[in-house]
């Protein structure tokens, strides 16, 4: 056997398992590319869950901070929940204080992008109806409940997306545009239902401050923004009755998580009912939309 017939040989022998491991090596490799060229998504609460799928869709992997049916406004993220934010290339919060736990996304040296979707939104400092016995002043954060202000939202999202995954830029911007049409309608929708009615209502707590501005409501509250979930006072209690009095209302709004004891108290005093006005700060079945249509058609019952 001369020397090129044994070399040859040395290199059949060599490339075969090189081969083999080529081809069995590639398809986990492929998978995991697979698996990484979605965008690791976390949404710290319901409105702006549904805004991210939304916009990013099958190109997106959305998880949601908050459990459906807790309240976000106390919420802390406990150490799992941090590990998963970890992972994420984007969080989506709120802003304007909303999500108090994001200190912790500086302390945990987080490396993704914060995704504030109340920028260019300016913050309103609402100043309580006298119906409380204190007037509070505080930043609102329920940006989401006014429709116009959701419609930047949304943006606030694609534009981030976009920026994280710019390949896919047109597929967010055109699915972000095709949803802001659905809210534009909805907005048309109000504005045109509330026109001619009654402008004052009770709100259980003052969420819906965006929303009355918008449309042309007065709102007041049984509780401040910023104890949505404390127990009112006698004299709270009184101050609202009376103003329900005065204001020839018959219908006292509570909350999908407030206890509606404190609502039907007031409504019984003033031989009215009770209905609901969502935050929409929770899941829920039904869309944005659909719930944000349940909070209209509660309002025409009441106001018009």
């Amino acid at each position: 056997m001369n020397n090129q017939v044994k070399l040859a040989i040395i290199a059949i022998i060599i490339t075969i398992p090189l081969i083999s491991f080529g081809v069995f090596s590639s398809e986990p490799n492929q998978s995991k590319k697979t698996n990484e060229s979605k965008l690791q998504v976390m949404s710290s609460f319901y409105p702006l869950h549904e805004f991210s799928q939304k916009v990013g869709q099958d190109k997106v992997d959305v998880k949601l901070l908050v459990p459906v049916g807790i309240e976000p406004h106390d919420w802390e993220p406990t150490i799992k929940d941090v590990q998963q934010m970890q992972k994420s290339d984007l969080i989506v919060i709120n802003g304007i204080g909303f999500e108090s736990w994001t200190d912790k996304l500086t302390e945990m040296n987080y490396q993704g992008v914060v995704v504030d979707t109340s920028n260019g939104i300016i913050e309103k400092n609402i100043e309580e109806f006298s119906i409380n016995e204190n007037v509070v002043t505080s930043g609102d954060p329920h940006i989401w409940l006014n429709p116009i202000f959701a419609k930047i939202q949304v943006q606030n999202i694609a534009d981030a997306f976009s920026k994280s995954d710019p390949e896919n830029e047109k597929y967010y911007k055109e699915n972000a545009a095709n949803y802001i049409t659905e809210l534009d309608l909805l907005d048309l929708k109000i504005r045109n239902e509330l026109s001619n009615c009654n402008q004052n209502f009770i709100a259980f707590h003052d969420a819906f401050s965006y929303f009355s501005n918008e449309y042309g409501l007065i709102q007041h509250t049984i509780l401040p923004s910023n104890t949505p979930h404390a127990e009112p006072t006698a004299k709270t209690l009184e101050n609202v009755i009376n103003k329900a009095k005065d204001l020839n209302l018959d219908v006292i709004f509570t909350e999908e998580t407030a206890d509606p004891k404190t609502s039907q108290v007031i409504a019984n005093e003033i031989e009215g009912r009770i209905l609901v006005l969502s935050p929409l700060e929770i899941g829920d079945d039904g869309t944005y939309i659909s719930r944000m249509t349940e909070n209209l058609n509660n309002l025409k019952e009441a106001l018009c």
